[in-house]
């Protein structure tokens, strides 16, 4: 991907349509105060940009434009498909979803539109492409930015017929599909194509208020798979109109609930962008580990590759029960934490607050004051002018990291879609637990998929692994013999890609590397506990910790027991194991552990492969760093509502935010931000 901005983007999206042209130019002035030099534009035009079927009208977006370029600014532009225009709902309602209870939706709101509709597909390619013929030579325009926040699912016949469709090419013949549906259960077997329809509340799904819960867990995770594709279809059809016309186009789509959107598989879309944009919504009481963990994420679906924050309020949102402020500092901290992390970008939603309808109340650079003269504009103009003085000492840095944690959409519905063992087993806690052991002793962590090239890294993490692909065993064996050390858990191993169990004892394929095989597994109730007794081995722990929810009676084969259960019928069974594997080492937690004992191994691990923090720091501080051109830039992030004291040992450093030199002790202010660099 060319990278073709000379500096941080900073920026957002920008609704002109709603406001009358003579505050068009008033906008730019505020704009320039705020040192913003991009804003996304076209988001939600389709009705204005195409009155009817025939005719398209941009000539408000060229004035727009070209306002943009005469004052210095670029545009991302928008395709603007992501809420169809009425009288398409009108005259083609194959354009309108329906629901998983089979209702058929009116016009209204916005992600309306059915993903596999003929009518949806050709006008929003249509749209596109007319779009990049007008513009394509415009000097305003750096981005594209193809829908918004893709996201939703649809059951009507068109994605049904799509579906069956879609399992032709899977599976090739109906055989194969009844056996990885295991559809002798129930008397569920298919004789035809046409006897399949969609998994939803009239059919396999068991309850109206959680879809994960389905009678048939391979139907519903090929349809997941198969609504996730669809709406990437979408996606590329836009792309690929756009690119027909500017072959060198940057083209994105911003992904949405901070990057963890369960309905579509994000390491699938990254493929198909250009470059990765992130919408960042966490609530004020949100911790901090779990925003940093979504730009990980974010860094991680493209291998390591910077990405760009598209969203995130200045201040207030308004679809919570309760919206509170961003207190003064929290706006520019949270910036900076995108960019410690790979972000190439600032932007907000939105740039002017909007007068009317949903999003009148979300926070916005211009408030409905309409002048310069806000906390939230002082704060945004602040931030502005560091990111200008930053030019581009940032652009193209990267995270260094020796520790990786797996991260798979497949797995995250197969699990959820399971019927047991407890309900109370959710795949982002676990993933996010196991991360926390990292981040609060601030060691940098890759979040990858299970694609990647495992090589590189020293620890690798799989937390509740349920579904094991095709060739990952291999792949993980490779890794371990090769001297790497892998760490998984409890309910990993069970099933193939079909959600079909792995027969011959649990952990499965993963029986070998791991050295063990997985009995019974106990299922405990909310607060209620076993405990982990350490014994002397390689972890080099000691002592008791407490574990819950499941707890897996195992035996050994060729693994050796660090820890056992303290309690229960199953008193003395191995709850912690580890199997030496050609040059390197598996580890197996067969409990869900206390964040305690998570914190202690995993600083032992750390510690003997001489992983080392980026910096020690008191709770509520992140440290990280980006190297480029081999020089190091280490962002330190007071997240506390006071000051916090740090050591920075004898090394000079230069802040590259003010200039001054600092070393030694050093006191971080209240939600403060410092970039340092060394100084040779």
């Amino acid at each position: 991907m060319p990278r073709a901005w000379p500096k941080i983007l900073y920026g957002g999206d920008y609704n002109p349509e709603q406001w009358p042209r003579e505050l068009w130019e008033e906008d730019m002035r505020l704009f320039k105060l705020a040192g913003i030099d991009i804003a996304t534009v076209n988001v939600f035009s389709w009705a204005l940009n195409q009155p009817d079927e025939t005719t398209y009208s941009f000539d408000w977006l060229d004035d727009v434009m070209d306002l943009l370029h005469a004052n210095g600014m670029y545009a991302c532009l928008a395709t603007g498909t992501a809420a169809h225009p009425a009288w398409m709902a009108r005259q083609y309602p194959d354009v309108r979803t329906v629901t998983a209870d089979g209702r058929k939706m009116k016009y209204g709101r916005r992600h309306n539109s059915c993903p596999n509709s003929p009518t949806y597909r050709k006008y929003s390619q249509a749209m596109a492409a007319k779009l990049a013929e007008r513009y394509q030579d415009h000097p305003a325009l750096l981005l594209w930015h193809v829908n918004n926040e893709y996201g939703w699912r649809c059951y009507c016949d068109n994605c049904e017929s799509a579906f069956r469709e879609w399992l032709k090419a899977r599976y090739g013949t109906l055989e194969e599909l009844n056996r990885a549906w295991y559809t002798s259960f129930w008397s569920h077997t298919f004789y035809d194509w046409d006897e399949i329809v969609l998994p939803n509340l009239l059919s396999e799904h068991l309850n109206r208020s959680n879809f994960d819960q389905t009678a048939f867990q391979g139907i519903s995770l090929d349809y997941d798979r198969f609504n996730s594709g669809s709406i990437l279809d979408c996606y590329k059809l836009e792309r690929d109109a756009i690119k027909a016309v500017i072959a060198d186009a940057v083209v994105t789509t911003n992904f949405q609930s901070n990057g963890t959107y369960k309905p579509l598989d994000y390491f699938k879309l990254a493929k198909e962008l250009d470059v990765i944009a992130l919408d960042s919504y966490p609530s004020n009481d949100m911790p901090m580990s779990q925003i940093a963990m979504r730009h990980d994420l974010m860094r991680g679906l493209k291998q390591g590759q910077p990405y760009l924050l598209m969203e995130q309020s200045p201040s207030q949102l308004n679809w919570k029960p309760v919206n509170p402020l961003k207190r003064p500092g929290v706006m520019r901290l949270w910036s900076y934490q995108a960019v410690a992390r790979g972000a190439e970008s600032v932007m907000f939603f939105q740039l002017r607050r909007s007068r009317g309808a949903f999003e009148k109340f979300h926070g916005a650079v211009i408030d409905h004051a309409g002048h310069e003269h806000t906390r939230v504009f002082r704060e945004c103009a602040e931030l502005g002018k560091e990111l200008k003085l930053l030019g581009d000492t940032l652009l193209g840095a990267e995270t260094e990291s020796r520790v990786a944690i797996l991260f798979d959409w497949d797995n995250w519905w197969a699990l959820e879609h399971s019927s047991g063992p407890s309900q109370q087993l959710k795949y982002l806690p676990q993933i996010q637990k196991y991360y926390d052991a990292f981040y609060h002793r601030n060691i940098p962590v890759d979040m990858i998929g299970i694609q990647e090239d495992l090589g590189k890294y020293d620890i690798v993490i799989a937390p509740v692994l349920y579904l094991v692909k095709e060739g990952v065993a291999e792949k993980l064996e490779n890794y371990v013999a090769s001297g790497g050390t892998f760490v998984t858990t409890f309910f990993s191993g069970i099933v193939d890609e079909s959600d079909l169990v792995t027969l011959g004892g649990y952990p499965g394929e993963l029986r070998k590397l791991l050295g063990v095989w997985v009995e019974e597994i106990d299922a405990l109730f909310p607060g209620q506990f076993n405990s982990m007794q350490l014994q002397a081995n390689a972890a080099g722990l000691e002592g008791s910790y407490a574990c819950g929810m499941l707890c897996e009676l195992l035996h050994p084969e060729t693994a050796e027991i660090a820890a056992t259960y303290g309690s229960d019928f199953y008193q003395g069974m191995p709850a912690l194991t580890r199997n030496v594997f050609g040059s390197g080492e598996a580890w197996y937690i067969a409990a869900d552990p206390e964040d305690d004992f998570l914190a202690a191994f995993f600083g032992q691990l750390s510690e003997r492969k001489n992983i080392l923090p980026v910096i020690e720091t008191p709770p509520g501080v992140e440290a990280a760093v980006r190297v480029k051109n081999g020089e190091r830039y280490t962002f330190l992030l007071n997240h506390n509502e006071t000051s916090s004291t740090i050591h920075l040992g004898p090394e000079q450093r230069l802040d590259v935010l003010t200039g001054r030199q600092v070393t030694g002790e050093m006191i971080l202010p209240a939600h403060a931000v410092y970039i340092l660099k060394q100084i040779p």
